[in-house]
C-alpha cells in the first residue's frame, strides 16, 4: 500500500504529454499531423490572427514548395532557340563586307597598275 501511495503523484507525470509549438516541427505538414490527432488544439498549433481555421502552423514552410528546380538544357539554335544571339550574319554586316573586299580588290588592282606602269617606264628610258 505505501508503494501505492508513493507512486501515485508519479503517474499524472508519466502521462502527461510535453506542449508542442511550431517551432517543434520543421514543416507545417507535421504540424498539420499533430493538430489533426485532437482538433481541440491542446497545443495551440492553430493561433494565428484571425478566426481559428483549422490549419496548424501556417508560418511554416511546405514540404515541396522550395525543392530544387531541374536545369533546363540551353537552345542550340540561336534566336530561335530563345537565347539571343545570331546564327548568320546580318544584311548590313554582308554589304559591308562586300563593300571592303570589292576595295581592297581594287587597291590591289590599282597598285599593281601603278607598278607596271612603272616598270614600262623605266625600260623606255
Amino acid at each position: 500500500m505505501a508503494v501505492i501511495l508513493a507512486t501515485g503523484p508519479l503517474t499524472s507525470v508519466a502521462h502527461a504529454q510535453t506542449d508542442l509549438d511550431c517551432a517543434d516541427f520543421v514543416y507545417q505538414e507535421d504540424a498539420q499531423a499533430e493538430f489533426d490527432r485532437d482538433t481541440s488544439d491542446p497545443n495551440r498549433l492553430d493561433e494565428d490572427q484571425g478566426v481559428d481555421d483549422g490549419i496548424a502552423c501556417e508560418v511554416l514552410p511546405r514540404r515541396g514548395t522550395a525543392g530544387v528546380t531541374a536545369a533546363t538544357p540551353v537552345p542550340t539554335r540561336g534566336v530561335q532557340g530563345g537565347i539571343g544571339g545570331s546564327v548568320g550574319p546580318a544584311d548590313f554586316e554582308r554589304t559591308l563586307g562586300i563593300a571592303l573586299a570589292v576595295g581592297a580588290a581594287g587597291a590591289a588592282g590599282v597598285y599593281v597598275m601603278r607598278r607596271r606602269r612603272g616598270a614600262v617606264g623605266s625600260r623606255k628610258g
